[in-house]
């Protein structure tokens, strides 16, 4: 949650931001629940409709404002760890040269689509930014046209058009996941087959992308001891206000102008970061970027319009004129972020735009097909000319020596009570290499699960005798589902053992001129023998001479015909591999984890329904 003012859609904000605070924090929520009744009572007096939407906006923005802040001040401090955001820039000398890779690494997938009369096109990026923000650089990217195989160049259009009795080019409106990709509709007519193959197919698809890069990136590192101080570097300087359990309040500064290219739109140049003792990143909770001074401003404006009877021209002139004079007394820019977890160390970074360069091409790019599955057995080439790392490969991979106390350690337990019928526990844990490398072959043994009354002390009784549909127990999903209705005393624990899976994995390390056979690397690609290195027991990284793993595009697997057996796969990767790390399950055992859980109690009307 990352909140500034002015916003443009409060009123929907706030509802998102409903939510429970700790009794602590029960005063400041009645305080603002009333403010926020008191406010929207004020709004019924306004006739004027122009001034009613700005008084809205801005009494609308200082409530989420407030209302973000309760929440993020009441949240419980739990550690969730995340990841560099910055890495990604670590690799590449200049930021123009991270700029050159997203636009050169850029490629376009054809996607089959389960109707005849639609064919997905998916636009596939090299980089991948774990920020809030995304890509950190100001960029665009439009898509103008497709180029058909018959050389028809269809029109990139918002929306699809029902009326529209042509081929359409569009967003696709079928996957949220990826909201870059777009769709080729064909027309369709009633009663009429169509045969996808004689169909005119995208060969080729333009566009047009601006990417705006900073001068430079300067990171500040900052511990307790810096409070209070203002670092320094050139025209970069950062002051570290406060630093507390969960959150730190910063003030930082460029003291050259903003270059022309982004003076009137200036981008957020601030990048802040925390780790814990542990060394990792912990994942941020949200910020706050209004100091009390601003928040103050606001309030008097808002002050300001309640009084007014109507809306003029000469009230909107004089309230910018006030703003801009407010504004030009702000020489620091602030922020108050929270993070998840206690921290140890800060890294604020600052991107310098007091000097960029501009990046602009035209696209024009090939449409290229890699199914995960073909009878194809000839490969495909797929090299791009850039060369992307995989700055997470190394964190999932220490997954591969996952042991059982650790495994153990992971697991959290949580209930579900809302359908008495159903009620549940499950036994969670953080997904992990190790789960990847499980197959399919359990043999989970015994699940045994007893449940007990508790006495008036409120500790274990005696076992509740059940009839065997009473309850079941899913060992691969790692849950227990019970019927309620079925006790013939409420139950108050559950003791058991739920069993857990464990992987044991065999890692070794190639040369890229030395692989076993059963394995080839011809440039970027890495052939596998799905005979010798079948796919459910094996999984395989590369690295370069950096020392590095290299972040794989995609693979295919060549069957021999549509329903296998795989005759071999291709992994196709960003660089030319130099060494290759292979990670064999050798085994797979059945861990048995214990518990004892206190059930949630159910309401006694629930039971009847």
């Amino acid at each position: 949650m990352d909140v500034r003012l002015p916003l443009t859609s409060a009123g929907l904000c706030l509802a998102l931001l409903l939510g429970g605070c700790s009794p602590s924090d029960e005063k400041r929520q009645v305080s603002l629940e009333e403010k926020t009744a008191q406010f929207e009572k004020s709004l019924e007096a306004i006739k004027d409709p122009k001034l009613k939407d700005v008084v809205t906006e801005l009494g609308g923005s200082l409530l989420l404002l407030e209302r973000a802040q309760l929440k993020l001040d009441s949240k419980p401090v739990v550690t969730e760890y995340g990841e560099d955001a910055l890495a990604v820039f670590k690799h590449y000398p200049t930021p123009q040269a991270l700029v050159d890779t997203y636009i050169n690494g850029l490629f376009v997938l054809h996607k089959e689509s389960s109707s005849d009369y639609l064919t997905d096109l998916q636009p596939v990026f090299p980089l991948h930014f774990n920020t809030p923000g995304a890509f950190l650089f100001p960029h665009n990217l439009e898509w103008q046209s497709v180029t058909l195989s018959n050389k028809r160049v269809i029109a990139f259009q918002p929306e699809w058009s029902e009326t529209d009795p042509g081929i359409q080019l569009s967003p696709s409106s079928s996957n949220l996941t990826n909201p870059d990709d777009l769709t080729v509709t064909y027309p369709f007519i009633e009663g009429l087959g169509v045969d996808k193959k004689n169909l005119p197919q995208p060969v080729s698809l333009q566009g047009k992308v601006e990417v705006i890069a900073p001068r430079r990136i300067y990171s500040f590192d900052l511990t307790k001891k810096d409070v209070g101080q203002t670092r320094t570097n050139d025209n970069l300087s950062v002051t570290l206000l406060k630093l507390e359990k969960n959150h730190a309040e910063i003030e930082f500064s460029n003291s050259a102008p903003p270059a022309p290219e982004v003076r009137d739109t200036p981008p957020n140049p601030l990048i802040v970061q925390a780790r814990d003792i542990t060394g990792q990143f912990l994942s941020r909770s949200g910020a706050i970027h209004e100091t009390a001074a601003q928040i103050a401003f606001y309030q008097k404006q808002l002050a300001q319009m309640q009084q007014q009877k109507a809306w003029s021209e000469a009230f909107e002139k004089q309230l910018e004129d006030n703003q801009r004079a407010f504004e030009k007394q702000q020489t620091r820019q602030y922020a108050k972020v929270y993070f998840n977890g206690p921290i140890d160390t800060l890294e604020v970074s600052l991107l310098d735009f007091s000097a960029v360069t501009v990046t602009r091409k035209n696209l024009d790019l090939p449409v290229r097909r890699f199914d995960p599955h073909t009878t194809e057995k000839t490969i495909q080439p797929l090299t791009l000319p850039v060369v992307v790392y995989d700055d997470q490969a190394a964190t999932w991979l220490k997954g591969a020596t996952l042991d059982e106390n650790q495994l153990k350690k992971s697991i959290s337990i949580s209930q579900s009570i809302e359908d008495p019928s159903a009620a549940r526990i499950d036994f969670d844990h953080p997904r992990s290499f190790n789960d990847e490398l499980l197959g399919t072959s359990f043999n989970p043994g015994e699940s045994p699960v007893t449940f007990f009354t508790q006495d008036s002390n409120g500790r274990r009784d005696g076992p509740i005798e059940l009839p065997p549909e009473a309850y079941q127990v899913d060992p691969l999903r790692g849950s227990i589902t019970y019927d309620l209705n079925l006790f013939a005393e409420t139950p108050a624990y559950a003791v058991g053992s739920m069993p857990l899976f464990l992987a044991t994995v065999d890692k070794q390390t190639y040369d890229a001129h030395q692989l076993p056979k059963g394995l080839a690397l011809k440039g970027n690609e890495l052939v596998v023998d799905l005979k010798l290195f079948p796919d459910q027991d094996w999984r395989f990284f590369a690295k370069d001479d950096s020392g590095n793993y290299l972040k794989e595009i995609l693979s295919v697997s060549h069957d021999a015909n549509a329903q296998g057996p795989g005759l071999f796969a291709v992994h196709y990767f960003y660089g030319q591999p130099t060494r290759l790390e292979t990670y064999q399950r050798t085994n797979l055992t059945t861990v048995q984890y214990g518990f004892e859980v206190k059930l949630d109690k159910t309401e006694p009307g629930n039971l009847d329904q």
